[in-house]
């Protein structure tokens, strides 16, 4: 950049200086309208150049300039979804929600009883609500929307707020985890299985430390690489002291149907209660 602004200023330079002491030889003119004429050609030329490099000068550097801009966008999301309400529900139950996979996308709405919790209480009851929203085709989770949801169902049925649950399966273990960073003040205990992990959750680690964490994931899963899975446990490890990894080593993407199907998982999750969970104040 220094040496094409220091040619353009010696050509500039050099053209001016030509333009002013260069004449032609008189010698070799003798006729002094020849002369005149040859001269002007000559200046014309030279002065042409200069504007042609005076030009360049301007336009081929360059420049730096400053400003200020302000903007506002809106997106709108829709989710279908099923809400499980447990029998007899008078007095405050648990809210359990569940983010499905990518291939249960889309407006139908019994997609979201094949794997999960869904499918566990279609023989097995659960003293809890649960709730399965349905993400539309070619979209992925959005987290304030998802928070948005739960609030509202929270506000219309009688929920404990220190018992609110979070899990998910691949694309919806991807979500799970980031709607617990975007919102670790509303979840009593986590459940990952079998999800993608993005860089905030990797450096923010520290964030949801106060949030009972179970993380699954198969060791031969040949569309979520384990590793996610296994770098985001080893940094939520020094701070978050209720934390475990289960690798499956026999489980390809499909870790999450004996999980789901354990009711250990349950027990566990129900047995959380957020209010007396270390740092959840």
């Amino acid at each position: 950049m220094f040496i094409r602004a220091f040619l353009l200023a010696f050509l500039i330079i050099h053209s001016v200086l030509i333009f002013i002491f260069e004449r032609p030889d008189q010698k070799n003119i003798p006729d002094y309208t020849m002369l005149k004429l040859n001269l002007t050609l000559l200046q014309m030329r030279h002065l042409l150049l200069f504007f042609i490099l005076l030009s360049v000068s301007e336009n081929g550097i360059a420049q730096e300039t400053s400003g200020s801009f302000t903007t506002t966008t809106e997106q709108t999301f829709s989710y279908g979804y099923l809400l499980h309400k447990p029998a007899g529900a008078k007095e405050k139950r648990p809210l359990l929600v569940f983010l499905h996979g990518k291939g249960e996308r889309g407006t139908d709405l019994e997609k979201l009883k094949i794997h999960g919790p869904l499918k566990y209480i279609k023989n097995k009851p659960l003293d809890a609500y649960v709730l399965a929203p349905q993400c539309p085709d070619n979209a992925y989770w959005d987290s304030e929307s998802l928070f948005r949801l739960i609030q509202k169902i929270v506000a219309e049925n009688p929920i404990d707020p220190d018992r609110i649950y979070l899990t998910g399966l691949s694309m919806g273990g991807w979500g799970a985890w980031n709607l617990a960073f975007a919102h670790p003040e509303m979840f009593a205990a986590l459940v990952p299985i079998a999800g993608y992990v993005d860089r905030i959750p990797v450096v923010e680690n520290c964030k949801i430390a106060h949030i009972p964490t179970r993380i699954f994931h198969g060791l031969l899963d040949e569309v979520v690489d384990v590793f996610y899975s296994a770098e985001i446990y080893k940094k939520l490890k020094p701070c978050n002291p209720n934390l475990s990894l289960t690798i499956f080593e026999d489980a390809h993407h499909d870790s999450w149907t004996r999980v789901y199907e354990d009711p250990a998982i349950y027990e566990w999750m129900f047995a959380q209660i957020k209010s007396t969970n270390s740092l959840s104040k």
